[in-house]
């Protein structure tokens, strides 16, 4: 394993202890637990900071909607906009490993899929997150 590897590996999180391997798991569910759930709790900052940034760009209209709503505005905005959901692919695939990555391509389609769907429970988990940061002076 190259050094870049290693160095990826180490600084995401530890999941090792919530998470239950079975043998039962297929290969696609040992990737998602392996590698997706660290490395998209690694970038977690960054995806609601994105996700904040396209509500904005987007007249904002986001943070004065209900709830139920803003859950809806999420789940469409990462189904229907091709290039911000390919821009959050691309914050969790830059963080694979170079090994990761081959497996990833084996089944990309099913594993974007995971992917995306688990940025979105991760952000509707987090909606009182989402709302813009205040700078107090």
């Amino acid at each position: 394993m190259s050094s870049r590897s290693q160095d990826l590996v180490r600084i995401r999180p530890d999941l090792s202890p919530k998470i239950r391997a079975t043998a039962d798991s297929s290969s696609d569910e040992s990737f998602q637990n392996t590698t997706l759930r660290p490395v998209i709790k690694f970038q977690n900052d960054l995806l609601l900071a994105a996700f904040r940034n396209y509500v904005i760009k987007h007249k904002g209209y986001f943070f004065e909607i209900s709830q139920e709503k803003q859950i809806k505005y999420i789940e469409n905005a990462i189904q229907k906009d091709i290039k911000f959901r390919n821009s959050l692919k691309g914050m969790l695939i830059g963080q694979f490993t170079v090994e990761e990555y081959a497996r990833y391509i084996q089944s990309s389609s099913a594993l974007n899929k995971r992917m995306m769907q688990m940025v979105v429970e991760r952000l509707k988990d987090q909606l009182q997150l989402l709302h813009p940061v205040s700078v107090q002076y």
